[in-house]
């Protein structure tokens, strides 16, 4: 439970109305009741702002006038719910241990205060670093390294030759460093499998979500940088390059040998083909396909909003149709031209 005051202390905003006011938890506008903290980020909920019950919202002095409650002002309302929400956070935590059935090399170096949990496997030369977490059935297999305080949840493996910095968090189900897709095919057309004998490389501060696969590189290593933030269900091929605090939506798809500047944001099913490169701070809006590079900052979008059947089938029709269109709008500028 924390007072307006002690909150707006931690974030740096001012209170508006009573600052003895305590809150125990967070809460939506539309949801929120007596004894709760909200926050307005976005316009388009200004009219639940102005019904809610909450005893408390975090906005901007913009929306102040709007408001029915005490209010915390600040300028960026929601970098403060994501700080006061680490506030309320009651997520258990894992204790410093090594449970009983891990299985552990005798070659693993394990450094102090380290929480491994059951069923793990630690490869030969694997490093952990001083405060990181293991969760239960994760695989972390040669040569792979963790850094301090860095969270690795259940059932996550890690392969060979990884190299994971500090403070990060990989979320279940992911698998890093599996092979990248390469064959090549012999003289009887048979795919010849191209051994990846690269690694994985991720900086400081990355988040990595739910059933997301990073493969490793072919030659060189697959490259995320400081502060990128991958969201769930992803796949990134090998070679790829991500720059520093880029963030990617989930379903998203990077084919391999890309390169991803700094500061990107990446909606939720882009599709990026091989080989390409984007510049920094580039947005992908949800649903776009890349086919070429991107040299410039910049907002891009590439798809359709769904319709009605029947007027996506005409409009289909009409896309098929464009071809002959130009061809007949090219053969009467040559007529007239030549009519000239």
């Amino acid at each position: 439970m924390y007072s307006l005051k002690k909150i707006a202390q931690i974030l740096g905003g001012h209170v508006h109305g009573d600052e003895a006011i305590t809150v125990s938890r967070l809460a939506t506008l539309k949801n929120a009741q007596p004894g709760q903290l909200s926050f307005l980020a976005n316009s388009k909920y200004l009219c639940e702002l102005k019904t809610t019950q909450a005893s408390a919202v975090l906005l901007t002095k913009e929306a102040l006038a709007l408001c029915p409650t005490n209010a915390v002002v600040l300028d960026n309302p929601y970098l403060a719910f994501a700080k006061v929400a680490q506030l309320f956070d009651k997520a258990p935590k894992a204790q410093p241990g090594i449970h009983l059935s891990a299985v552990i090399a005798k070659t693993a170096i394990i450094a102090n205060n380290v929480s491994i949990g059951a069923n793990v496997l630690i490869g030969e030369h694997v490093v952990i670093a001083d405060g990181a977490i293991i969760g239960a059935n994760c695989v972390v297999l040669d040569n792979s390294s963790i850094g301090k305080y860095t969270e690795i949840k259940p059932n996550v493996t890690i392969y060979h030759g990884v190299e994971i910095g500090e403070k990060c968090i990989i979320h279940a189900n992911s698998v890093i460093g599996s092979d990248g897709f390469g064959n090549a095919k012999d003289e009887q057309g048979n795919w010849v499998k191209i051994p990846q004998i690269g690694g994985v490389t991720i900086g400081n501060n990355v988040e990595i979500g739910a059933s997301t696969s990073i493969d490793r590189g072919a030659i060189d290593d697959t490259f995320i940088g400081d502060g990128v933030k991958i969201d769930n269900q992803i796949q990134i091929a090998h070679n790829v390059v991500i720059g520093e605090n880029t963030a990617i939506a989930g379903s998203s798809g990077i084919a391999g040998s890309v390169t991803i500047g700094k500061n990107c944001l990446i909606g939720g099913q882009v599709g990026i083909s091989g080989h390409l490169s984007i510049c920094d701070d580039v947005m992908l809006a949800a649903a776009s396909n890349v086919s070429k590079s991107i040299d410039t900052p910049g907002f891009y979008t590439a798809a359709f909003n769904a319709r009605p059947h029947m007027e996506w089938k005409r409009t289909s029709a009409r896309i098929f149709r464009l071809d002959k269109l130009e061809s007949r709008v090219k053969m009467l500028e040559k007529k007239l031209q030549d009519d000239k």
